[in-house]
C-alpha cells in the first residue's frame, strides 16, 4: 500500500552552498561540481575548490530552478543556493538503495507542481507530501531497497546479454 507522508518528516531540508561557474576551474579536481542538468547525475565538472563551500553527500539533490532530483553519494560544490539538499533523518535506513527509490517518489510525487517559473524552494517543500510504499502506516524501507536491488539485477543481467551478443556478432563476422 502507497501512503502519502511529509517530505520535513523524513528529511533535514538545507539549501547547497553556492559557487559561481566563472569562479571555478573546471576539471581541477576530483569533487563533483552539481549544475542542476539532468544529464550526468547533474554533475558539471570536478573541481578543486574552498573545502567552506563543500555540501556532504549521501544525500539527495534537487536543483531548484530545473527540478532535477538526484542522489549525490560523495560530498560536492554546488553552482546555486537555490539548490536544496535532502538529507534522511533515520539513519538506520539512510542506504544508497532508499534513497534512490526515494528520489523516484520526489520526481513522480513533486515534479508536476514545480517548473522554471515557479521553482521549489526552502519555504515551499516544507508543505509537500510524497507518496511511498508502507506498512503500518510507516515508510517500508525494505520494499524499497529490495526494489532497487532488483531493478540493479536486472540491468546488469541486460548488459551482459548486450555484450554477448556483440562479441558473438564479432566473433560470426571474423570467422
Amino acid at each position: 500500500m502507497f501512503e502519502e507522508h511529509n517530505i520535513i518528516d523524513l528529511f533535514t531540508i538545507k539549501n547547497s552552498r553556492n559557487i559561481l561557474s566563472r569562479d571555478i576551474k573546471e576539471n581541477s579536481g576530483q569533487t563533483p561540481y552539481l549544475c542542476a542538468s539532468s544529464e550526468n547525475n547533474a554533475v558539471s565538472s570536478y573541481i578543486s575548490y574552498d573545502n567552506k563551500y563543500l555540501d556532504k553527500g549521501n544525500c539527495i539533490f534537487i536543483g531548484g530552478k530545473t527540478f532535477v532530483v538526484t542522489y549525490q553519494e560523495k560530498d560536492f560544490y554546488s553552482n546555486d543556493s537555490h539548490n536544496l539538499v535532502l538529507y534522511m533523518k533515520d539513519d538506520k535506513r539512510k542506504s544508497k538503495l532508499n534513497q534512490l527509490y526515494l528520489v523516484t517518489c520526489i520526481n513522480k510525487s513533486l515534479k508536476h507542481k514545480y517548473s522554471w517559473g515557479d521553482s521549489i524552494s526552502n519555504k515551499k517543500i516544507q508543505h509537500d507530501k510524497i507518496s511511498l510504499p508502507t506498512l503500518n502506516h510507516e515508510p517500508n524501507y525494505e520494499i524499497m531497497e529490495g526494489l532497487i536491488s532488483a531493478v540493479q539485477k536486472l540491468v546488469i543481467k541486460d548488459v551482459v546479454l548486450y555484450a554477448d551478443r556483440k562479441i558473438n556478432a564479432t566473433k560470426s563476422i571474423v570467422k
